[in-house]
């Protein structure tokens, strides 16, 4: 009996989350829309498409700082998603004009996004064990693109797939624990890094290997959707998930 008032109390309380927090996404999924009625070539790129490229993830920085007024305190959590936000926006920017020299920037700066994603999430439960097979699979997916690089992209490669492993480790492991512990936040989270690696996978693949069909539309739909679930991540937060606390 207690566990099926867990139950209905836990989707009770979804339900409310996801009444609450849905007219703060409009921006974000109206600029979502935008960006693909739009549809601006990359081959003229302009500060008005970058400006539109990184429009929603802009707006899914508000609905990170708004959700933090709404409570009166932007938690530490929030405190590391939203410039991990931010960050993403700005390696929009660079990739841009990534064509143009500046893929590398727009990967270091997506490269501090994971680090800051990585602070959020913390390192409660452990889980080495998906360590060990996000690491499995970066490694054989950097040997297969491997022979297509060349100069500092052999290296900066090799530390972005690290960092982002990293990332996507840690939004997985706090998913993998029991059904008390369990929240719609985590299981964001993991979706959210999930469909990251996805859409990182296609644009390297279709950047340095070979031209995918409809690669542009996969990978900005999915990687749109990858920073949505990790920004609703903050309304579903517990401070006992925190990096830094002890007890």
């Amino acid at each position: 009996m207690d566990i099926m008032d867990h139950d209905f109390r836990r989707r009770g309380k979804v339900f409310a989350m996801i009444k609450s927090i849905g007219p703060k996404l409009i921006p974000f999924l109206k600029t979502f829309c935008i960006y693909f009625v739009l549809w601006l070539p990359p081959s003229n790129p302009s500060w008005f498409s970058a400006f539109i490229k990184c429009l929603p993830v802009l707006c899914l920085g508000f609905f990170v700082l708004a959700h933090g007024i709404s409570l009166g305190v932007l938690r530490p959590y929030s405190q590391k998603i939203l410039p991990g936000l931010l960050f993403s926006a700005l390696g929009d920017v660079f990739l841009t004009w990534g064509d143009q020299g500046f893929f590398v920037h727009g990967m270091l700066m997506f490269g501090i996004s994971h680090v800051l994603y990585t602070c959020a999430f913390g390192l409660r439960p452990l889980k080495l064990w998906i360590a060990l097979f996000l690491l499995l699979l970066g490694a054989i997916f950097y040997m297969g693109v491997y022979t297509y690089l060349e100069g500092p992209m052999v290296y900066a490669l090799a530390g972005y797939v690290l960092v982002l492993g990293v990332m996507s480790w840690r939004a997985i492991a706090r998913a993998c624990c029991s059904s008390y512990d369990w929240s719609w936040g985590r299981g964001c989270t993991a979706t959210g890094a999930v469909v990251f690696i996805i859409s990182d996978l296609i644009l390297a693949v279709d950047k340095f290997c070979f031209a995918l069909p409809h690669a542009r539309a996969v990978i900005m739909s999915t990687y749109y959707i990858a920073q949505m679930l990790i920004s609703l991540s903050v309304v579903d937060h517990s401070e006992r998930d925190s990096l830094w606390k002890r007890h």
